[in-house]
């Protein structure tokens, strides 16, 4: 059986690898890392196909170690157990490097047989996972090892493995082959920085490509229509989901409507319509607030409209929410006042409602105190009344600061006309 080409041209040496300069360039940390004589706990985290296995299995050939391999889809407790037995033969008498591929799939009890070898050095770890290990791998775990983000492969590193998977398939059926302006950069650019994608995609281009005259031309419409959505890289449940939501989210905070229709657009190309519809409704209230109050209702109509309407039409009304977000004034005073609040009653700095707000509508309640000497607001001029609402022990606190657009500065006005104190009310104090 022939071994698929992407593990034909997978890299043997550091100096083959695509990609990740910020580890394994000259100075880079992992590379420095393999020179040395120890190899320490590592996780290596990053999307599929930018270089985490081979890095992996990179290092731990080189380690001098007695090596094993497990895949945390198919491990079982017994298979790690019979990892850690051999730990008092003469093959481990060295220790064990053990080379645990997408460890969250195991489970925690799974992970935490580790745990005592590791603290020992015995076992040494190296893992790769497509998620994020802060979330999936056990705490412990994490402790115990140096976690090493790996990045979506950069578009000339791609090219490079690219053109390097061609001139092997060339080579192996013995013909010359051309092609058409476009068609390399956009498999390139088409696979959202995945070395091993790219590399299938040549095949595919390879395979379907026409030959004549003892040449094989590769074809620029062959590549469109191989390449489709492939550049497109969601995983509803993944890192990349909530990446795209928080750049949505940053980018509408900072004004710039070019970019959250691009985020935008990329959740709805994804299939996504209900996250960033709750995005959009928190946005309008986090990000827009006080300075636009209207905006809050304004994206509600949209989102009402947008899950009537299901995709693709729903992206209209989504893109005037945005676009309508985008260009507004924006406050976050209620959302930080809220969370100044919710601070204070977590941190329990709080002490009994004042008598005078209790309830008083049931029988018995003006014996006890309640709700006696509370003085209606709009039995007064300007439907205000100074009176104390917070607890004693938060007496004078101030949670809200008004922001600086014209919607609360046109409040803050307003409050201070109505609370303004005359010598009639201090002769009535």
């Amino acid at each position: 059986m022939s071994a698929p080409l992407a593990d034909k041209i997978r890299p043997k040496s550091l100096d083959e690898m695509f990609g990740q300069k910020h580890l394994l360039s000259e100075n880079g940390i992992l590379r420095r890392i393999a020179a040395g004589n120890k190899l320490p706990n590592m996780i290596f985290y990053g999307p599929p196909g930018t270089g985490k296995t081979t890095v992996a299995r990179i290092l731990a050939e080189n380690a001098g170690k007695r090596l094993h391999k497990l895949n945390g889809t198919t491990a079982s407790t017994s298979d790690i157990k019979a990892v850690i037995e051999e730990l008092g033969t003469f093959q481990g008498m060295n220790g064990v490097l053990l080379y645990l591929d997408e460890i969250q799939y195991l489970n925690k009890k799974q992970q935490q047989t580790l745990l005592e070898f590791l603290e020992t050095g015995q076992i040494t770890l190296i893992a790769s996972t497509t998620e994020n290990p802060y979330f999936y791998v056990y705490n412990a775990i994490l402790s115990r090892s140096t976690v090493f983000e790996f990045k979506p492969v950069e578009h000339s590193e791609l090219l490079r493995a690219v053109n390097r998977a061609l001139q092997l398939l060339s080579q192996e059926d013995g013909i010359s082959f051309k092609a058409e302006d476009g068609v390399t950069e956009l498999v390139a650019y088409a696979c959202g920085g995945d070395v091993r994608k790219s590399i299938n995609i040549a095949e595919l281009l390879w395979l379907s490509a026409p030959v004549q005259d003892g040449c094989k031309t590769l074809l620029l419409s062959d590549a469109e229509q191989i390449t489709g959505r492939s550049a497109l890289v969601f995983d509803k449940d993944g890192d990349q989901h909530y990446n795209l939501l928080s750049a949505l989210q940053k980018s509408v905070r900072g004004s710039d409507e070019n970019a959250a229709l691009h985020y935008l657009a990329r959740l709805l190309e994804g299939g996504d319509l209900i996250s960033p519809c709750r995005r959009l409704l928190v946005m309008a209230s986090e990000d827009i607030g006080l300075a636009y109050p209207q905006c809050v209702s304004i994206v509600k109509s949209c989102i009402d409209s947008a899950l009537q309407l299901g995709l693709p039409e729903a992206r209209i009304p989504l893109a005037q929410a945005v676009v309508l977000m985008c260009t507004a004034p924006k406050s976050n005073s209620a959302y930080l006042a809220m969370d100044a609040a919710m601070a204070d009653v977590r941190m329990g700095n709080f002490s009994e409602i004042p008598e005078f707000l209790q309830d008083g509508h049931y029988a018995g309640a003006k014996k006890l105190g309640k709700s006696i000497g509370y003085k209606y607001p709009h039995d007064y001029p300007n439907h205000y009344v100074e009176q104390q609402y917070l607890p004693d022990k938060l007496k004078g606190k101030v949670y809200y600061h008004f922001g600086d657009n014209k919607n609360e500065q046109a409040a803050k006005q307003y409050r201070e006309k109505i609370t303004v104190r005359t010598p009639k009310d201090e002769k009535n104090d």
